[in-house]
């Protein structure tokens, strides 16, 4: 039904469910409860949009998850029954339904505390009550957290037989509120198996049109645009866009190649029957975007055209330390091999954890998991064990690459379904079951075997990577011209990306970091895409920036310059290197950060610490944060680490009896009816790793129990946060009786659809547009 719309041209969305209801709702009802409730205001609103023109209506269960269910005394089940029911009855066959699912309201490991499986679960109830109940398609939709979406685009594929699309919220910066790249949405969401992949909510269409070309431009699946209606206003709760200037800026978004349109927040019936006049005077655009081999994590998009590092040091093998690390469950080798090697250049960690004596599959995770709470690249999950191949799959959030299968059958019936699935690369080695053939001829043709099983099972050709293996030239010296030979033939006669392990080429001579660093230009030369080597070698990095220069690659000899301008290279950090807090905290090392505490208290007073190092030391994370050079999780894990440091100096503030470290006491709470609480969760962990005593009074609180609490902890600083335009009035009767009963404390607002205007023209003393800016401004109220 959705392939036969995809195929007519433009595909017309509804518009927004939840402005529509409003008038239907008391002040902090769940807009769920009208499908039970009031089934007939919900069918009206699908038959409204219905004659507006559009071909596909999502049902009112953007929250349907027990979650946010919750207090309303219904079940997933009976939520999304209903609501699949009213807009089936009003659809009258005349166009599709799509179940509509929207964020579970808490952040995901490691940002939250909310794990994948957990989130997965929940998303695997709403799926299959949807395809129960008989809806047509899912829409996966104002996601921030790629890593969410994966949880349920994987539970939508794994758990029912639907078509699912998916979108995501951007913000003007272009990334999502946790710092995902359009561009990896897409690479991950094709990779899935999600039928169409765009941007919805946050923005007007004309911001939003930069964000989905980038999404256009990497994939070839249909791209959706769904922008609100411009921004609200705070004081009438309009939005800011006539129907038909947002019909005008929607189809000039046609020229990119947009082919499925609707609207969100803000957007009336109205609006979409502009929309469909509009897009009758238009012609789709049908897109070609180039065939471009590349993986990405959330926040970091690698396309493979040219030399990208992959680096070696996160293997057991020979490395006495991280085998011990392994068996005590300990990460933090882990994770300081990840920070070390991305400092020294490397574009993608190989991640290999296999020793015997470990559950390897459970280690994977773990490891795949901590990488990511410190370091935003992309990954190459490495283990001829098929079940830790999955566990490392299902974990990452973004497009891996697994290293490997070989020609041997076993490898290929096992692990090509796994790429298939995850949507991952996938290496190939030239070996089978006769071992590493010595000519190169014969190699291809394991080559070639490869890439036919793995496109059978589905997976691109582009995300076929032939490794030709390195033999050491000591024991074979020959081999090295014939996998040299390899190389080119695999480049030259199937167009694939290759990879080589290249250390192995000097294993038991001398000067072994001179023979890998000319092997590995002879093999640039050949056309080697993918070295995996250890980055902190700086022969080897100098090698690969020579060769970008020679090739074209480094236009203009920029980056050559950059390394090479002082009287000597730059080498990349050893592994001993001594870090300082600044280090700890950038890369969020929670043990690294407590370790250096600890070392400082042997010279220094506990208040000294948190004054001149700890504090400068988050304020530079913090000014690396609003310049965008860090994206939200590097903020979290940095208060993290902060945490820990603080843990240590209260530690020891506690045993000398010692003043204490609190720098003062705020109460932070989202006001009655909004249930939104993410971005509160937020501020109160920055703040309590600035030393502040936070008090959390949760979601959905009374005025009067926040005046209460105030009075009573006697604060100084209370912080509101509100998301929804319909519960900004509960904000400005929280600050009215705050003001009336008179404790004498400041108050601080946030929250997407505040302004500073508004903030003043509700008598709060401060607005704070992040998590950040709460920060200073607490350092206003309490001093400095």
């Amino acid at each position: 039904m959705i392939d036969q719309l995809l195929q007519e041209g433009f595909i017309q969305l509804d518009g927004a469910m939840g402005t529509m209801l409003q008038r239907y709702l008391k002040l902090g009802e769940n807009p769920m409860s009208l499908n039970i409730e009031q089934p007939e205001a919900v069918e009206a609103v699908h038959r409204a949009y219905l004659d507006a023109g559009a071909q596909i209506l999502c049902t009112n269960t953007f929250g349907a998850n027990e979650r946010k269910l919750k207090g309303t005394g219904y079940t997933p089940e009976q939520v999304i029954g209903a609501a699949v029911a009213a807009a089936k009855r009003a659809s009258d066959g005349k166009a599709l339904v799509a179940l509509d699912v929207g964020p579970i309201g808490e952040l995901l490991e490691p940002m939250g505390t909310l794990s994948f499986d957990t989130a997965y679960a929940l998303f695997r109830r709403q799926m299959v009550a949807g395809e129960r109940a008989g809806a047509d398609l899912i829409a996966i939709e104002t996601m921030s957290d790629l890593g969410e979406v994966r949880a349920a685009l994987l539970a939508a594929r794994e758990q029912t037989a639907l078509p699912v699309m998916v979108t995501m919220t951007f913000e003007p910066s272009g990334r999502s509120f946790t710092g995902c790249l359009p561009e990896s949405l897409a690479l991950t969401a094709e990779g899935l198996g999600a039928v169409a992949v765009g941007v919805n909510c946050s923005l007007g269409p004309a911001a939003m049109r930069p964000i989905a070309a980038a999404i256009g431009a990497v994939t070839h699946l249909p791209v959706i645009l769904k922008p609100n209606a411009g921004l609200p206003d705070p004081v009438t709760g309009e939005y800011r866009l006539d129907p038909e200037t947002f019909a005008a800026e929607m189809a000039a978004s046609a020229a990119d190649g947009v082919t499925i349109m609707g609207g969100c927040c803000g957007t009336r019936p109205a609006y979409i029957a502009a929309l469909k006049k509009a897009l009758e005077k238009v012609t789709p655009v049908r897109r070609t975007p180039p065939v471009r081999a590349a993986v990405c994590s959330a926040t970091r998009y690698v396309p493979i055209d040219g030399v990208q590092v992959i680096g070696e040091r996160i293997n057991p093998t020979g490395k006495k330390r991280f085998q011990q690390a392994l068996l005590d469950g300990n990460m933090d080798y882990v994770i300081t091999q990840a920070t070390q090697q991305a400092a020294a250049g490397a574009a993608i960690l190989d991640v290999n954890v296999g020793i015997p004596g470990i559950d390897e599959p459970e280690m994977m995770r773990r490891a795949v998991q901590a990488i990511q709470s410190v370091c935003d690249l992309p990954l190459q999950i490495d283990s001829s064990n098929p079940e830790a191949l999955e566990q490392g799959l299902r974990h990452f959030s973004g497009k891996a690459i697994i290293n490997s299968v070989s020609g041997k059958e076993e490898t290929l019936s096992a692990v090509l379904p796994l790429a298939a699935r995850y949507g991952a690369a996938v290496v190939g080695l030239t070996l089978d079951d006769g071992g590493i053939p010595e000519k190169a001829e014969d190699r291809l043709r394991i080559a070639e075997k490869i890439l036919a099983r793995a496109t059978d099972c589905g997976i691109p050709r582009e995300d076929v990577y032939i490794d030709c293996l390195t033999l050491t030239v000591s024991a074979q010296q020959d081999a090295a011209a014939e996998t040299l030979r390899a190389i080119r033939m695999v480049k030259e006669r199937l167009g694939l990306k290759t990879l080589l392990g290249v250390s192995n080429i000097s294993f038991g001579l001398p000067a072994r970091g001179r023979i890998n660093s000319y092997f590995l230009t002879m093999a640039m030369e050949a056309g080697l895409d993918l070295p995996i080597l250890n980055p902190n070698a700086a022969e080897m990095m100098d090698a690969i920036a020579v060769y970008d220069l020679i090739s074209g690659r480094d236009r203009g000899g920029a980056a050559h310059i950059a390394r090479f301008a002082d009287a000597a290279a730059p080498t990349a950090a050893p592994e001993a290197q001594t870090h300082d807090i600044l280090y700890a905290l950038t890369n969020g090392l929670s043990a690294e950060a407590a370790r250096i505490a600890g070392d400082l208290l042997d010279g220094k007073s506990e208040l000294a610490i948190i004054e001149e190092d700890l504090i400068p030391a988050l304020d530079e994370v913090g000014r690396r944060y609003e310049s965008g050079a860090l994206f939200l999780p590097q903020l979290l894990n940095a208060a993290s680490a902060a945490g820990a440091a603080f843990d240590v100096v209260k530690a020891q503030m506690t045993r000398r009896g010692g003043a204490s470290a609190d720098r003062g006491t705020i109460v932070v709470a989202t006001v009655e009816g909004d249930i939104h609480d993410i971005g509160k969760n937020i501020v109160k962990t920055i703040l309590e790793n600035y030393g502040y005593r936070v008090i959390d009074l949760g979601k959905d609180v009374p005025p009067q129990m926040i005046v209460e609490r105030a009075l009573r902890e006697n604060v100084r600083l209370v912080g509101l946060s509100a998301l929804m335009t319909t519960t900004l009035p509960s904000m400005a009767a929280t600050i009215s009786a705050l003001r009336a009963a008179g404790p004498d404390c400041r108050i601080m607002v946030g929250g997407a659809v505040l302004t500073p205007d508004y903030a003043a023209e509700i008598g709060a003393d401060f607005y704070a547009k992040d998590a950040r800016a709460s920060v200073e401004i607490a350092r206003e109220v309490f001093g400095k």
